[in-house]
């Protein structure tokens, strides 16, 4: 099911197209539900966990002097390994409450980089295109930026673009962020790369939904 409807996936595209009209650069839009599934990386945190709490258990059962048959014992473990992988396995985004910050910004930053390469934002002629990117599961945004375009533009200046996508994705403002975010982008396109007399559009107008 799409996050977005007709209506906002036309507005993007003309968003776009209105922005490359006064700029020699390229700006293309991917919102992704998710840069992973995530279940191996939550199924080793969860068997971690099921290990450490089985060995404060034994240890406890010993300072107590409480039996537990080691049978029992490894069948409780079983049972609780399986629960977890099959509750992982039924409600996927159960998996992100297990993965860290941090794994889960670089795998969205690999989906941004991926599709950079895929949708071959890298390709243009002048090496001036742009990609901004939502991957939701994480609530993660980045501007991705072509060779062109970084010898000019640093970074930090994308860091305004990045904070309005953010913003509007944690209010489930989807459409708005992204026609705020490829306005700013325009102007600063505009700013560093205006349109010559033979403005050619080299990648595709729209908002792609992984």
């Amino acid at each position: 099911m799409s996050v977005m409807n007709d209506d906002d996936h036309a507005r993007i595209a003309a968003a776009i197209r209105d922005a490359e009209s006064r700029t020699s650069g390229e700006i293309y839009a991917v919102l992704a539900r998710s840069s992973d599934s995530y279940f191996f990386v939550a199924g080793f945190a969860v068997t971690v966990g099921i290990l450490i709490a089985a060995i404060i258990v034994a240890l406890a059962a010993h300072w107590y002097w409480f039996t537990i048959s080691l049978p029992l014992f490894g069948l409780a473990i079983l049972a609780a390994f399986a629960t977890a992988i099959l509750l992982l396995w039924l409600i996927p985004g159960l998996s992100l409450r297990f993965v860290p910050k941090r794994i889960l910004y670089q795998r969205a930053h690999l989906n941004a980089v991926q599709q950079f390469l895929t949708r071959n934002v890298h390709l243009t002629e002048k090496r001036t295109g742009i990609l901004l990117f939502v991957s939701l599961a994480e609530r993660y945004a980045e501007v991705v930026a072509d060779a062109g375009i970084n010898a000019k533009v640093a970074q930090e200046e994308w860091n305004g673009i990045v904070t309005i996508l953010t913003d509007h994705a944690a209010q489930d403002d989807h459409a708005s962020g992204f026609l705020k975010a490829i306005q700013q982008a325009g102007r600063l396109l505009e700013t560093h790369f205006p349109a010559g007399p033979d403005n050619v559009n080299e990648l595709d107008d729209h908002l792609v939904e992984l």
